[in-house]
């Protein structure tokens, strides 16, 4: 470990001399890469700093009590200042292990979430919709933004599929443990008898892909064009600005139609093709990928039910910890931040058993 840190510091130190290169400098493109480089090694190299200055510590201290000759009162001092840079060493090396670990790429990039309502009619439809009013107040609090890039939405106000973006560094790393099958039981507004229903509804998050990702030939395009239309005949668009692209080779459809521009609909129904594309390549090597898969946190398959809120009981449980709490309005308000960490951290957990093995 040791000799993989003073590469990294090694690789640090180079950075920022690139840095104050002029021709670097004037490279915008070089330069944005170096900096980027340099933000996600920082981390590493102040905490292998942090363990040299305490290893320096650990070994001065028993150098004074291996030469011996020490006064009562100036030994009692050393023994203390070794014990605690023996701890310090423990404590950082265990945070050297965490920081180590190998990163998922696509951690700091901004996400694509698609909600479909399963079974449960209407009453899955509008628990759809309090589902993406969970996560808009979520990405708000965060000071992410979300954006409605396609919606079906029914009579009530639920939504059949909605589609939406959240723009934000991290987004993703959040975000990610969200896919997979959320179950509601409640007693719906239309049920006169009290009947408590069970409904599901399917969430897929997507990493946003970029052009340099993954590149799209016109030519495998056929591109419709369209009015948009909401529920009812309502937000009807009277011109042909919503766009439904459909990628030959797949099959893959997406369609956008909340902007009123023709070309910021394409624009964005592109992004998604290009992550839905990534995805399903992503998923043809699963061979590959198992084992890392193996040391996730569930699957994050969309046939795998992941949570269940129960609103007569006014709890939510994540089957995949085993975590229960009776907050169920709070994280219905966008109170995710306690759920998502305790995943993280068994995820986390599971990675440095992995490699401890």
């Amino acid at each position: 470990m040791l000799d993989k840190l003073k590469n990294i510091e090694e690789k640090f130190e180079e950075i920022e001399t690139k840095l104050f290169d002029p021709a670097v400098v004037s490279d915008i493109e070089q330069y944005r890469k170096l900096l980027k480089e340099q933000k996600r090694i920082t981390p590493v190299v102040e905490k292998f700093r942090e363990y040299k200055k305490a290893k320096a510590a650990l070994d001065e201290s028993r150098a004074l009590l291996d030469e011996g000759g020490l006064d009562k009162d100036f030994r009692e001092l050393v023994e203390d200042e070794f014990a605690s840079a023996g701890e310090d060493i423990k404590r950082i090396n265990e945070e050297l292990k965490l920081l180590l670990l190998p990163k998922d790429p696509n951690d700091e990039k901004s996400v694509i979430v698609e909600i479909r309502a399963g079974t449960g009619g209407e009453e899955a439809a509008l628990f759809a919709g309090d589902l993406f009013r969970m996560y808009s107040m979520y990405a708000e609090a965060k000071g992410w933004s979300a954006e409605i890039v396609n919606a079906n939405e029914t009579e009530l106000g639920g939504f059949k599929e909605i589609t939406f973006t959240i723009e934000g560094d991290g987004a993703y790393s959040r975000f990610k443990f969200e896919a997979g099958v959320h179950r509601v039981q409640r007693v719906p507004e239309t049920e006169s008898q009290g009947r408590i229903q069970t409904s599901a509804v399917t969430v897929a998050v997507l990493p946003e892909a970029e052009e340099v990702d993954i590149e799209i030939n016109p030519a495998d395009l056929h591109i419709d064009y369209f009015r948009a239309s909401g529920a009812g005949g309502q937000k009807v668009n009277k011109t042909s600005s919503a766009v439904r692209l459909i990628h030959i080779p797949t099959g893959t459809v997406v369609e956008c139609q909340d902007e009123r521009s023709q070309y910021k609909n394409k624009d964005r129904a592109m992004s998604i093709l290009r992550s839905r594309i990534l995805e399903e390549e992503r998923k043809k090597n699963s061979d590959a990928i198992a084992g890392e898969r193996a040391r996730q946190v569930g699957s994050g398959d969309r046939s795998e039910r992941i949570r269940t809120y129960n609103f007569h009981e006014g709890r939510v449980t994540d089957h995949r910890i085993g975590l229960t709490l009776y907050k169920i309005d709070a994280i219905l308000n966008g109170d995710l931040d306690e759920i998502v960490d305790a995943l993280i951290t068994a995820d986390t957990a599971e990675k440095l058993k992995a490699e401890e093995e």
